[in-house]
């Protein structure tokens, strides 16, 4: 891995260097949305991505849902355990961030210590979004496209070369794929169980529209429209 931090025809290096370089022709403020996005922001957006995606599939509920909504809950299950494989692999690859191999980098995080080799930041995106396209198409589409967006800043700030990005994008592909079929079989039961709670089931389909104060009068008078019509009929 140490190959990968020399400088020269390495296209590893020159692309940190070209997305690096926006930074430098960049604006402070822009600069310092794209710290803010990277470090918070997306990960934050991603988070609402995935209860939105449960608001829409609990209200439009169907025989699909506790399948569905079983996905929802692995996608951050297995983005916790993507970031949790990483841990190990950073410490055998031991790659030093790119800031500490290379000169001229525009740097714009600092206390960024450590190992560089996989991307955290990219690792728990991607396994959001690929997990959130397993159980949702649409939503996931876009969840994919901003775990690409947030590899892209790591690499903008100057914190990781674009192999540890790509890395972390696989992990975390790998970790929700490879175990979803188990996850899913675990976790539709329990779904489904929740569904037919008599307390939690709203959290898989959303009930009947409660009655209202007015409803209850008019279906009280109907009532007793309809008996007075059946008196006179008897009488």
């Amino acid at each position: 891995m140490a190959g990968l931090a020399e400088s020269g025809s390495n296209p590893d290096v020159d692309l940190l260097y070209d997305i690096n370089g926006l930074a430098k022709d960049a604006p402070h403020w822009f600069d310092r949305g794209m710290v803010f996005l990277a470090d918070y922001g997306l990960p934050v957006v991603m988070v609402l991505l995935v209860l939105w995606c449960w608001r829409s599939v609990r209200r439009r509920g169907g025989e699909d849902a506790p399948a569905t909504i079983a996905g929802l809950v692995w996608a951050p299950l297995a983005a916790a355990l993507a970031v949790l494989v990483n841990v190990p692999i950073r410490g055998f690859v031991a790659r030093p961030r790119p800031f500490r191999e290379h000169q001229g980098l525009d740097v714009l995080v600092s206390g960024n210590g450590g190992y560089s080799f996989v991307s955290d930041h990219a690792t728990l995106t991607m396994a959001l979004g690929v997990g959130l396209f397993v159980a949702h198409r649409r939503f996931g589409l876009v969840g994919i496209g901003l775990a690409l967006f947030e590899g892209f800043c790591r690499v903008f700030l100057g914190v990781h070369y674009p192999t540890d990005v790509v890395g972390g994008f696989a992990l975390g592909t790998a970790v929700v794929l490879l175990l979803s079929p188990a996850a899913t079989a675990l976790l539709t039961p329990v779904m489904k169980a929740v569904r037919g709670s008599r307390h939690a089931g709203w959290l898989i389909e959303a009930g009947p529209a409660p009655l209202g104060r007015g409803t209850l009068v008019a279906g009280a008078r109907s009532e007793d429209r309809a008996c007075t019509d059946d008196k006179d009929l008897a009488a």
